[in-house]
């Protein structure tokens, strides 16, 4: 997406979004010990890696590895079910596209430790992409599909993105989240 359509989409989403944020901010401190903020170290643009805001949907003392590789739910809060359902988690990470971090559309950052992702992204060129809220392979199968597929699905992202095709990935993943399709909790 272009910076500048990035730009008014944080600034405008982040001023709806601050009610329901106080909220929610409300509700992970009365629900759990720990920040409202969890800071994810993810991998960015050129494969540098940065820091990424989500609500904090598990407990402090959570492994550092992805979601899925998790033995069970045992980790998440209750409240962080709810927000992980509906996708709220995934609010403050409009910080990350106004400072340049992150854009709506593009490859989901990898975590920092994805080391097997990062090398499939690097070898086909994706490490030169902003990531993004949502993706192909976020629309696509997100934590349920390999690391290979999802490496493949965003080299076919490089390849064929355009401000139409981005169009398209929001409107799925509209559909996902009010779906709650592909959604883990």
């Amino acid at each position: 997406m272009n910076r500048l359509i990035d730009l008014i989409f944080s600034i405008v989403l982040g001023l709806a979004m601050f009610a329901p944020a106080i909220l929610i901010a409300c509700l992970i401190i009365s629900s759990s010990k720990g920040p409202i903020i969890h800071w994810s170290k993810r991998i960015g643009l050129a494969n540098k890696e940065f820091l990424m805001p989500k609500f904090r949907t598990m407990y402090v003392d959570t492994p550092d590895i992805a979601t899925h590789l998790l033995e069970d739910d045992k980790y998440i809060t209750t409240v962080g079910f709810y927000l992980r359902k509906l996708s709220l988690d995934e609010i403050p990470q409009l910080w990350s596209i106004f400072k340049g971090d992150m854009t709506l559309v593009g490859p989901r950052p990898a975590l920092h430790n994805q080391f097997d992702l990062i090398k499939l992204r690097t070898k086909s060129g994706v490490n030169n992409l902003v990531p993004g809220i949502t993706g192909w392979a976020q629309i696509n199968g997100r934590d349920n599909i390999s690391i290979e597929d999802k490496a493949n699905l965003d080299h076919e992202y490089l390849l064929r993105r355009s401000l139409f095709f981005d169009l398209k990935i929001i409107f799925v993943t509209m559909k996902h989240v009010v779906g709650m399709k592909n959604i883990r909790h």
